[in-house]
């Protein structure tokens, strides 16, 4: 077996990557359980823009941008947001980190099936990527309401962080989505099935 085609075992290792490394956590959650949510907020992002905004997005191409938008933190682990985000400085050296671990990722495949998956690592779409991080940012948020919830106050203060970082957010369908759903997860299963 050519080594170059270790890509898709490496993807599936995403499940031993924990996000939250810095908080105490009643549900431990993985990048791969976290890709998949952001899948799933990023296409309905996607459907809203279509359907509210006259959007014209593939919700599918979003939703899979999606499902790969965390997979350089194979290589890299997670960092967490305060330390990424701590200056200009830290931030421009990770994203040339994130970079190289994608090529890293990208050299795993056979070189005809590399322009494919490159687009899934670095997206050059600005929509694409503004709905991927608005869905990355909202699942987040909903991790820290799930957390409170369950009665773990660590999660605070990065609730409101969150919160007030989707409201700056320049897009139409997240707005819609966090004044129409977003209610709703903070309702009891009992109160969901009403």
């Amino acid at each position: 077996m050519a080594r170059e085609h270790t890509f898709f075992a490496l993807i599936a290792r995403m499940r031993y990557i924990d996000r939250w490394a810095l908080m105490r956590n009643t549900s431990r959650e993985n990048i791969q359980e976290h890709s998949h949510m952001v899948a799933v907020l990023a296409h309905a992002l996607a459907v809203i823009s279509n359907e509210y905004f006259d959007a014209q997005i593939d919700p599918g191409q979003v939703a899979v941008a999606a499902l790969y938008h965390d997979a350089t933190e194979i290589i890299t682990g997670d960092m967490p947001t305060p330390i990424k985000y701590y200056s200009k400085t830290i931030r421009d050296s990770y994203r040339e980190v994130e970079d190289m671990a994608a090529q890293r990722l990208l050299k795993k495949l056979p070189a005809q099936l590399r322009p494919a998956y490159e687009q899934l690592l670095q997206p050059a779409e600005e929509e694409i990527e503004l709905l991927v991080k608005a869905a990355d940012k909202l699942s987040a948020y909903l991790k820290c309401v799930e957390e409170l919830k369950a009665g773990n106050n660590e999660f605070k203060l990065a609730k409101e962080q969150t919160y007030a970082a989707l409201e700056k957010m320049n897009c139409p369908a997240l707005k819609l989505f966090m004044d129409q759903y977003l209610p709703a997860f903070d309702l009891t299963l009992d109160e969901l099935e009403r």
